[in-house]
């Protein structure tokens, strides 16, 4: 008698193909250049469109340390360390040494980053309501369930 185990697996490792190319095209789509333009656009605001995904790294994460910052952004310490600069010359964001550690740099919001941030919320909201629009509010509940169960097992993953 097969395990239940190897079945499982098995339709699994099917699956995965699927999932992983999945996970391209919305990752592709949500790192084009328009659509953070349209989103800056739709949100009313004036930002460069390489400081707001940080801005908002910043507010959903921080204080975060400018390393963690630009690991998690995917670019260069020292590229992030000068845009954390900008925003902080344009009064979103403030650069401290961690309570924590004090060798490590890290970035909070301002309260005028944190009214960015709404707007850039509200906008997003906005623009997602409509490609949820013929979706069935319980489909919306287990995408949004099992986004958040695949995100926090992902993060459990042992680094390679």
């Amino acid at each position: 008698m097969a395990s239940t185990k190897n079945v499982k697996n098995t339709h699994i490792s099917r699956q995965i193909r699927e999932l992983h190319g999945a996970l391209i095209e919305i990752v592709s789509l949500m790192n084009r250049p328009q659509r953070d333009e349209t989103l800056v656009q739709e949100a009313g605001i004036a930002l460069d469109r390489a400081l707001f995904p940080l801005l908002v790294g910043i507010e959903r994460l921080g204080p975060i340390g400018i390393v963690e910052l630009a690991d998690r952004a995917g670019r260069d310490y020292t590229t992030v360390s000068r845009q954390v600069a900008k925003l902080e010359t344009l009064g979103l964001v403030e650069r401290r040494q961690s309570a924590a550690d004090r060798r490590v740099n890290e970035a909070a919001v301002t309260p005028k980053g944190k009214a960015m941030t709404d707007k850039i919320d509200a906008a997003r909201e906005r623009m997602a309501l409509a490609v949820f629009a013929n979706w069935d509010p319980h489909e919306v509940d287990e995408l949004v369930r099992l986004m958040r169960k695949f995100a926090v097992a992902m993060g459990n993953e042992p680094k390679a």
